[in-house]
């Protein structure tokens, strides 16, 4: 960890917002090194601004975020703001000399994706990191090594889904997460995206996709009327991987009774490996000659889960996550590799998404860019 303590400005007060300030707070308790310095917190409430930086302890809020970018105190800016504020933000704050920790999303589109990634590209003295948190479970951490380890053999396909129930309400009100302006794709963009970052981390990159996206709900009620849906509900993709490899992907916000079902197997040649985010703290593993499949639980013995606590079996939760993903960004400006997803492997999930979303029935190639 970082002996230097490095100044951080935050930007949202939403559930990220909170999420960002508690990792902050708590990532030199866990991992030591220097405390980060909270400088700024930024919210358009000016009161709400001042409460929660007086709750999550910044030294000063704003309602400003370009004074926050602009300070010299500050070294990391965290942007956890609506999708379709990302990308000025995150360009500013890397044109100001900024380090970036953004939340997923990327970008509305895949024009900004570019744009942002080719702005960090840019800037190799800066280091970006993208809210996946998921990826810092010990359970898939364990996962990951067991695929690269070849402990499953050669891997030969994926299932994947992630489903939640939040839009099943059909008298949900209409909001901006529900445009394109604004809100950008909708299940890929909110859900899916979390599955495909896994999904490339286990099997490697996507070469093609077909899919098809479903608007389940085609308008919402608003205090100006019934108001239209413009991104998708579901959506459903086959997938062919570089190696040959085959996939199949499902993503819905409108799967009743589903919370977080960030759930996939990996079969391989030797064995299948099989995770359900709802069940985060567990992996169940078949290995050639088993009679069935044998329950891990995380515990010490896997990543990160030993600087929380010491006895196996004692659950690791979602913002234990956000404080690893803290680590790595703090570990990656101290000059350790970046984990990522930085910015560059930001922009390879959004191409696959946002080649879901137009594919509508036809295969999309997903092509090696030209700098790889």
């Amino acid at each position: 960890m970082p002996e230097k303590s490095l100044g951080v400005a935050l930007i949202g007060t939403g559930f990220m917002g909170r999420c960002h300030a508690m990792a902050w707070n708590n990532v030199a308790t866990v991992f030591g090194g220097a405390r980060p310095r909270l400088e700024i917190l930024c919210d358009a409430d000016e009161e709400g601004a001042r409460q929660f930086a007086r709750q999550s302890g910044f030294a000063r809020a704003t309602t400003d975020w370009r004074t926050a970018l602009g300070d010299p105190q500050v070294d990391i800016v965290s942007i956890t703001t609506p999708n379709g504020l990302h990308r000025e933000m995150a360009e500013a704050a890397l044109e100001a000399g900024k380090h970036v920790w953004l939340e997923k999303p990327m970008a509305l589109t895949l024009a900004d994706a570019r744009s942002m990634a080719a702005i960090a590209a840019a800037r190799p003295g800066l280091q970006t990191m993208l809210g996946y948190n998921y990826l810092r479970s010990p359970a898939f951490q364990a996962a990951r090594n067991l695929v690269a380890g070849g402990n499953i053999g050669t891997p030969l396909a994926f299932r994947g889904v992630y489903d939640e129930d939040y839009s099943a309400d059909p008298d949900l009100p209409w909001s901006w997460r529900m445009t394109h302006e604004a809100g950008g794709l909708g299940a890929l963009g909110d859900l899916g995206c979390h599955l495909v970052s896994q999904m490339l981390a286990l099997m490697g990159p996507v070469a093609e996709v077909t899919a098809m996206t479903q608007i389940a709900v085609t308008e919402r009620p608003s205090p100006e009327g019934m108001r239209p849906v413009e991104n998708e509900d579901s959506a459903l993709a086959l997938l062919r991987f570089a190696s040959g490899a085959q996939g199949s992907f499902a993503t819905s916000r409108v799967a009743r009774g589903r919370k977080c079902r960030l759930q996939w197997e990996v079969h391989g040649t030797e064995g299948t490996i099989v995770f359900d985010q709802e069940n985060m703290n567990e992996l169940w593993v078949h290995r050639k000659g088993d009679a069935g499949f044998s329950r891990h639980l995380t515990g010490p013995e896997q990543p990160d889960f030993a600087a929380f606590c010491p006895a196996p079996g004692h659950n690791f939760g979602f913002n234990e996550q956000k404080v690893v993903e803290a680590r790595d960004l703090l570990m990656a400006i101290a000059g350790e590799q970046n984990t990522g997803p930085d910015f560059a492997q930001g922009y390879e999930i959004e191409r696959i998404i946002h080649a879901m979303a137009a594919s509508n029935g036809k295969p999309m190639k997903i092509e090696p860019r030209n700098d790889e």
